[in-house]
């Protein structure tokens, strides 16, 4: 029996074919819209404490939490993203997975705090950085796929930030200013994903469909 909802769902005409929006495609982006808001305030309200009263012990305890907020907001939007690629999709997940277990084990086994100890010890981000390579995932689908300006800037500042402290060849005071750029643009694209129209986050549902065909 069709309901009145399906009856009146729009149809949309895809690469390989008709579909329809359904409310758990709606409710899947604004899941996955709503960790990345938690991701983006998260990450600015720490890292503007860290970079504003990084010296002061209560600050550096409290980026534990904040950072695990992080970390969570950024877990739910890889599990509901819409990503065409799905090897693509997995690998981000593996990221994001590989680096919270070694974010754990740098907070459950260093007697600093977790940002305190990353900082001074720039190699815990062979393990921590996989982290924010899922999330340099993220920018990249967003660029490739709707043009942002904000994301096509943020894909390079995020490994080049990470891999010049991992390094030690950038200047304290250039990794701050590519750390305070970070902020403000990861602000201004949760904020723009939050006004922005649902259907196209979910992408072309035939293509999806296609591929699990092709698979099959």
């Amino acid at each position: 029996m069709v309901t009145q909802t399906e009856t009146i769902a729009p149809v949309y005409q895809g690469q390989f074919g008709e579909f329809t929006i359904t409310s758990d495609d709606r409710r899947e982006v604004l899941i996955y819209r709503a960790g990345l808001t938690i991701a983006a305030v998260s990450f600015a309200i720490g890292s503007t404490l860290a970079l504003t009263q990084g010296n002061n012990p209560f600050i550096q305890s409290l980026l534990t939490p904040l950072y695990t907020l992080f970390t969570i907001g950024l877990g739910i939007s890889l599990f509901t993203i819409h990503i065409y690629l799905k090897v693509l999709h997995r690998a981000l997940q593996a990221f994001w997975l590989i680096g919270t277990i070694a974010s754990l084990g740098v907070a459950h086994f260093s007697p600093e705090p977790f940002a305190a100890t990353v900082y001074r010890y720039p190699l815990t981000l062979l393990g921590v950085g996989f982290t924010f390579a899922a999330l340099t995932g993220i920018f990249f689908k967003e660029a490739f796929c709707f043009d942002r300006l904000e994301t096509k800037l943020l894909t390079p500042i995020v490994p080049l930030l990470l891999l010049g402290h991992l390094t030690g060849l950038l200047p304290l005071q250039v990794e701050q200013t590519l750390l305070g750029a970070w902020v403000v643009l990861l602000v201004v694209f949760a904020l723009r994903k939050i006004v922005q129209q649902i259907p196209p986050d979910i992408g072309d549902k035939s293509v999806f469909e296609y591929l699990k065909q092709q698979k099959r």
